[in-house]
């Protein structure tokens, strides 16, 4: 092969302008400027069971750019429908900082770039930038697009070129670089000088399988960092060995100025590297300058509007923005991080808008209790003998199947119960579910029947439904509304039903946890357990309804 020259003289040379500084030529000056590209509309799409239409697409480009993300990679213009309606629906959004995106790849072997189609559409995107990929490996060069290695360094230039000529700005990706740089080092450089003289403002190194380690990949990111100069680089990791963010953290370390990754961390198979996690990362631990800095105290709520338009359930184990990261549920330690905050928890997590959360369960001690009660608005004494039956009783009742972690409307409850506080707004006295199936039909109908004492009257109602819960839900409005309205605005959002002994066959103890919302926003849980899952059932919804009735006194 012959050696395609890194330089060429007497070739004018193309300045780098954008919002990409000078850099010093040296790998071992790190930028306290980093940028964040955020890949979800595009490479987080190709995640297992998601798709997001272009109104969904369109919201969350909004909510990034009022978050502060730099680049916003819209989807591949060409690739579908979908994506070519966003591109052209994003031109009439009033972002404030963000850059939208194109993304595509080089021109195909042996075709003149201002003949191939995939490149005339990224043009027809009208972006301020485009992504492109090409590649690294030689590998993919030689056996998968099937040309040789002088062709794939033509494609790159030449790609890069026409459409800076044409008026964009190009980041330039290296498609599996460091299995490339690994193969063939030298090879892996000179691809990165093609895009270089073809006037990338920048190059982005893709860890495209997720399969490096992060010794090696801290070495490559050094040496390619002093190759490339006074061009930014940029890192995109892949989480197939779990490294994802682990990685981006050291490209940033080692001199690159971009970090590309997903919200969530959602993506291709197990994922893109974790912007989430990465963001405070290098804002709280390392000191980097990130233009979203300010706005850090929106991540959560970022996070979880990506879930909604994404139609997911919200990881609850999210390092910095999952309910979970700083919730406390031993006693030791709910009691340490009641003293002293920083005990426990390694950031204050209002930093990121997220908030302490104390768990109750029956390792719990007094300590946890009041934490709880606290954090639920409860002034208590904890002194009140009250408070150690309640403990006896919350333990008892875990051992009996019940769970309270995600289930503080229920806990609440069960606390002013014991405190003696409130009045129940109603009384049972009896309820009943029949469910009935026509065979021949294949209709399958329920039917409740719900009798309730609410201010020393009796109300007596029926209803019917696909199912014998709906039933019972239904029957309960019906009951309590006439009485209380406010009834009407609450939505059950989740039913979650959970064997808590399989061994016990259909005897067993089942869990069921519901999860309700009302008009104003607000969630809660409550929780139901028996070997009968409609009693189960029924305590779960009973303890909603009674909940949201409490909070209106």
């Amino acid at each position: 092969m012959r050696e395609i020259p890194l330089s060429e003289k007497g070739k004018k040379k193309i300045p780098i302008k954008s919002l990409f500084p000078k850099r010093k030529n040296r790998a071992n000056k790190i930028m306290k400027k980093v940028f964040i590209y955020d890949t979800t509309l595009r490479d987080g799409t190709q995640c297992e069971g998601i798709s997001l239409s272009v109104a969904a697409k369109l919201r969350l480009a909004e909510k990034m750019d009022s978050f502060g993300i730099d680049f916003i990679e819209g989807g591949w213009p060409g690739s579908n429908p979908r994506d070519m309606a966003f591109f052209e629906q994003a031109k009439s959004l009033n972002l404030k900082h963000a850059k939208i995106a194109a993304f595509g790849s080089t021109r195909r072997a042996n075709t003149k770039v201002e003949d191939d189609h995939q490149i005339a559409l990224l043009l027809e995107a009208k972006t301020e930038y485009v992504t492109i990929f090409g590649k690294t490996w030689l590998l993919h060069v030689t056996d998968v697009i099937k040309t040789t290695a002088e062709e794939n360094l033509k494609m790159i230039e030449e790609s890069v070129a026409y459409l800076v000529k044409n008026g964009v700005k190009v980041i330039y990706d290296a498609e599996h670089y460091f299995d490339g740089y690994k193969d063939n080092p030298e090879y892996a450089l000179q691809t990165l000088a093609a895009a270089k003289r073809g006037g990338a403002e920048c190059v982005c190194l893709c860890d495209t399988n997720g399969g490096s380690m992060i010794s090696d990949f801290s070495e490559i990111i050094r040496k390619t960092v002093e190759f490339m100069g006074d061009t930014p680089v940029g890192v995109h990791c892949h989480n197939d060995s779990g490294l994802g963010v682990a990685l981006s953290l050291q490209g940033v370390e080692n001199g690159a100025a971009m970090v590309q990754g997903t919200l969530n961390g959602i993506g291709e198979r197990n994922g893109n590297a974790n912007l989430c996690t990465i963001i405070p990362n290098l804002v709280l631990k390392l000191g980097y300058d990130l233009f979203c800095a300010p706005n850090l105290k929106k991540l959560r709520d970022l996070s979880l509007f990506v879930d909604e338009m994404a139609n997911l359930r919200s990881d609850t184990r999210l390092p910095y923005v999952g309910s979970s990261s700083f919730a406390h549920k031993g006693g030791v330690h709910a009691d340490a991080a009641n003293k002293v905050k920083r005990s426990y928890e390694h950031i204050d997590p209002t930093l990121v808008g997220n908030k302490t959360r104390v768990l109750v369960s029956d390792m719990s001690g007094r300590a946890s209790i009041m934490m709880k009660a606290r954090d639920m608005g409860l002034d208590i004494d904890s002194k009140d003998p009250a408070i150690k039956e309640f403990l006896d009783e919350l333990k008892e009742l875990e051992f009996r199947g019940y769970e309270y972690e995600a289930a503080d409307a229920s806990f609440g409850l069960l606390l002013e119960k014991y405190l003696k506080r409130n009045e129940p707004h109603f009384k049972v006295r009896g309820y009943r579910a029949i469910v009935e199936r026509d065979e021949i039909a294949g209709i399958t109908k329920s039917e409740a029947t719900v009798k309730l004492e609410i201010n020393g009257d009796i109300e007596h109602t029926v209803a019917e439904a696909h199912g014998p819960v709906a039933a019972l839900d239904l029957a309960l409005r019906k009951a309590l509304v006439k009485k209380y309205p406010s009834i009407k605005n609450i939505d059950l959002t989740d039913f979650k039903v959970r064997i808590i002994d399989s061994g016990a066959g259909t005897n067993a103890i089942t869990r069921v946890m519901i999860e309700s919302k009302d008009v104003n926003g607000e969630i809660w849980g409550t929780v139901g357990a028996s070997d009968n899952i409609i009693v189960a059932s029924w305590e779960a919804l009973k303890d909603s309804f009674e909940y949201k009735l409490s909070k209106e006194d």
